[in-house]
């Protein structure tokens, strides 16, 4: 069994990870601020699960696969950066077209479509599928999952219910600041859905995803 020594430095180091500044941040942060609560609920959700299936992958030798195989990896880093610059791209661009005399603005309340439904659970599913996606695509998840989680598994354990019990801790984590940051932007929800708010977000929030894009397809 995992002692509670080692379930403490472990959840101290994703912890550190959780509350550093980054794309999931972004993401959730812009979501939720405009008023796409339930979609900004989705994309925390299918975060999580990327994270939960990152462990379990990692227990298992998948992920080891990935960072011993230069294919494998140069492979999943430039659909990842592919996926963050189409991304970030298109929150750039819809804020120039919704300045064009033919753009037609989305009123600030209104949730983002989720696919072909407008239905909750569309909305709900949308949203999961985005954070699902991102946190896959990243390479480096899998990249630290196998630096870091092999180093807590005790000798003798099951890997799957070692891995997935760390994966566990990093997912609570990730929930508890994840309510933080929507409780936040639920207190600005109202000065940040007006156009010209809304414009200025969505292109942080776009510059901040490309910035990430890039930096995944340089290797940095």
């Amino acid at each position: 069994m995992i002692t509670l020594n080692a379930l403490g430095a472990f959840a101290l180091i994703v912890g550190l990870l959780t509350l550093t500044p980054g794309l999931d941040t972004a993401l959730i942060l812009r979501t939720a601020a405009l008023g796409h609560r339930r979609r900004a609920w989705g994309v925390v959700l299918g975060i999580q699960s990327g994270t939960l299936l990152w462990g379990a992958l990692t227990s298992l030798g998948v992920t080891a696969l990935l960072t011993a195989s230069h294919l494998a990896y140069e492979t999943l880093r430039w659909a990842g950066a592919a996926y963050l610059l189409w991304m970030g791209g298109r929150l750039l661009w819809a804020t120039w077209r919704r300045r064009t005399p033919g753009g037609s603005p989305q009123p600030a309340g209104a949730e983002e479509p989720a696919g072909a439904g407008t239905g909750a659970g569309d909305i709900l599913l949308g949203g999961w599928r985005q954070g699902l996606v991102t946190n896959l695509l990243n390479p480096k998840m899998g990249a630290f999952y196998v630096a870091v989680l092999p180093q807590f598994m005790p000798a003798g354990a099951s890997h799957l219910v070692s891995g997935v019990l760390l994966a566990g801790v990093h997912v609570v984590l990730g929930l508890v600041w994840s309510c933080a940051l929507i409780a936040f932007a639920h207190l600005l929800r109202d000065r940040l859905q007006r156009p010209s708010a809304r414009r200025f977000l969505d292109r942080v929030t776009g510059t901040v995803i490309a910035a990430f894009g890039i930096r995944l397809a340089l290797g940095q």
